[in-house]
């Protein structure tokens, strides 16, 4: 059986060098706007949704149920080597099955992920991703029992 490697020190792959090994490597690394807002966010999604896993996964908490449900995704953990947005990117995994008639959700050229970047967390984007949230994770359950 192969040894686990237990490791508190990030390795140099992401973010500028930076791999993050836990999340609290990932907060600390983030720059303090981002860092709070990230706070928020991982509270919020825990509160409206508990029965998501949370995982870190390439520099990003992502949550799942089922399959992956949504990403907090703060701009300083690079994309392709570049900083291409302001904040934190909330997004979700399928937001192509979502209802979403307000068109609140960006999607680019993306035919499944779309998001949200945030600088702040207004009353209406708490409402917003409440409801989209709800309905992610909803969705999630039904795929599973094969209704989706």
């Amino acid at each position: 059986m192969a040894k686990r490697r237990e490791s508190t020190k990030p390795s140099a792959i992401l973010s500028g060098g930076i791999r993050s090994a836990t999340v609290q490597d990932l907060f600390d690394f983030l720059p303090p706007d981002e860092r709070a807002l990230m706070e928020r966010l991982r509270e919020f999604i825990i509160s409206e949704a508990p029965e998501l896993k949370e995982r870190l996964s390439y520099n990003i908490l992502a949550y799942k149920l089922r399959r992956d449900v949504c990403f907090i995704w703060p701009a300083s953990v690079l994309w392709g080597g570049e900083k291409t947005y302001e904040g934190v990117r909330f997004g979700f995994s399928h937001a192509n099955l979502l209802v979403d008639p307000s068109g609140y959700l960006e999607r680019g050229q993306r035919k499944q992920v779309y998001w949200r970047d945030l600088q702040k967390v207004t009353p209406t984007d708490e409402r917003m991703l409440r409801q989209l949230l709800a309905e992610a994770v909803r969705i999630d359950e039904e795929r599973a029992t094969g209704l989706r």
